[in-house]
């Protein structure tokens, strides 16, 4: 991994900038905004994706593959912290002296006159993100915004607005979420994630309890989530009772300044919510408990802005979802196919929870694919506890990302850690994984693709397999 050089002096200026792995979600959307804005970009990927074709259809130049001479003329380098050291670019700007951004440095630059909107938590920050984004717009506002993932109602992961604000998916797994000067901060959840970097839980826990302290204007926290009261808690013991910034909370909780009164979630969820004494609901335009709860946390954040409650709740309601968060791919063959994006056992159950209620009388079949030898490691048993969800699960092989190769670690892991065995299969095969979702499937059942990684790839194939075996089965 690359960890930002926080001693490192952003010019005014940068020149030309070179981005590797410009593909990414968060890079490619960064690196649209400083197109966008006059900045002269190129970049460079292992391969070529949505997010590469639409920059070259903006008018970058992309290079697929990575090579010393990428980086050409560059003045200055944007990485993503997932890269190797021994990248040849990231070595080659090194050894030439020019200067390498991390990517958080690069968002910073962007959002250096801005009014900023810091989104962070362990699960929930891309879809509050776009929730804030897509409500602002429908209030009538002209944010800037970078997210992790394109917002459906948008068509974009990043834009540059006219107005003052500007809101960003915070990312804490490498405490890059430090480097911004924040207004306002909104903590979806503090649940101890990425120890793999942070060392223990305490550091983890530390570095939410920094975010949060700087916070300027306003921070918004969950009123539920264990962590995040604890986060709360050391802010208050630091200043007599009191946290520096004025502090909204949101949540079941009874104290809770938005309060959740209710929520049905037979269909998309339906939320009432009470603020000051007055009552507001509204149908979402999402599945799910916890995406509730990440619609109070963006109405929380509205309202501290000063926006009507009602008004702010409506205009998160027009929020429809982001790619890869229980993302809809059709219904071939009579069976649902969605895909997400969750990685951590906290995210796949309540994923499970949500997508159990859409399955209703059908059958739910998981295809996972861990990310991470060390994340497969710590939380293999969590993983299978959360899985039990489903009907079957099958789990593929492990993407190891950034991580050095592990033949201890694959994810028979998760599988030999159920309590039913006969309920999971570990299937490292990608066409022996997908026959087994059409012998498993039935006209009515509900397929989800889950993982960080590069899983999403499987969808296409699942889909068209479908489409083809369960399709021909139900017309005979």
């Amino acid at each position: 991994m690359i960890y930002p050089d926080t001693q490192l002096e952003i010019p005014e200026d940068l020149g030309r900038v070179h981005f590797v792995g410009i593909g990414g979600a968060g890079m490619s959307a960064i690196a649209h905004m400083m197109s966008a804005a006059g900045v002269r970009v190129t970049g460079s990927d292992r391969g070529a994706n949505y997010s590469t074709q639409a920059l070259e259809a903006a008018g970058v130049q992309i290079t697929v593959g990575h090579r010393a001479e990428n980086v050409g003329d560059a003045d200055t380098l944007v990485v993503t912290g997932a890269l190797s050291q021994d990248n040849p670019e990231y070595v080659e700007a090194r050894e030439r002296g020019i200067p390498v951004l991390h990517r958080s440095q690069a968002l910073a630059w962007l959002a250096r006159s801005k009014r900023l909107v810091a989104v962070a938590g362990a699960h929930g920050k891309t879809t509050s993100t776009g929730m804030l984004a897509t409500a602002l717009l429908g209030l009538g506002q002209d944010p800037s915004f970078v997210n992790g993932s394109v917002i459906a109602g948008i068509g974009a992961a990043s834009a540059a607005g006219t107005d003052d604000l500007f809101v960003i998916e915070a990312d804490e797994s490498d405490k890059s979420f430090l480097i911004y000067d924040t207004q306002v901060a909104l903590v979806t959840n503090v649940d101890p994630e990425h120890l793999d970097f942070f060392g223990s839980r305490e550091n983890f826990m530390a570095a939410f309890v920094d975010f949060a302290r700087g916070a300027s204007e306003l921070l918004v926290i969950s009123a539920d989530d264990p962590g995040a009261l604890e986060v709360l808690a050391a802010l208050r013991a630091e200043r007599d009772g009191s946290a520096a910034a004025p502090v909204r909370t949101f949540g079941f909780a009874s104290d809770a300044d938005v309060r959740i009164v209710s929520v049905d979630t037979a269909d998309r969820a339906v939320l009432e919510l009470e603020i000051a004494g007055e009552r507001f609901a509204e149908q979402l335009g999402v599945f799910g408990r916890y995406n509730a709860v990440n619609a109070a946390g963006a109405v929380a954040v509205l309202t501290g802005l000063g926006f009507e409650p009602g008004a702010a709740l409506r205009a998160v309601a027009g929020f429809t979802g982001t790619h890869r968060r229980f993302e809809s791919h059709g219904e071939p063959g009579g069976v649902r196919v969605y895909d997400d994006y969750a990685h951590h056992p906290t995210e796949v159950a309540a994923l499970l929870d949500s997508a159990r209620s859409v399955a209703g009388d059908g059958k739910l079949i998981v295809v996972h694919q861990p990310h991470l030898f060390s994340r497969t490691r710590l939380f293999h048993a969590e993983f299978a506890e959360a899985f039990s969800l489903a009907d079957h699960t099958i789990v593929l092989e492990i993407d190891p990302v950034r991580e050095a190769p592990d033949p201890s670690t694959t994810g028979a892991l998760v599988t030999e850690a159920f309590a039913d065995r006969s309920r999971a299969s570990y299937i490292d095969d990608w066409d022996a994984a997908i026959a087994r979702v059409v012998e498993l499937a039935a006209p009515g059942d509900l397929v989800l693709v889950v993982g960080a990684g590069n899983v999403y790839k499987i969808v296409p194939q699942l889909v068209e397999a479908l489409s083809a075996t369960v399709g021909d089965s139900d017309r005979a």
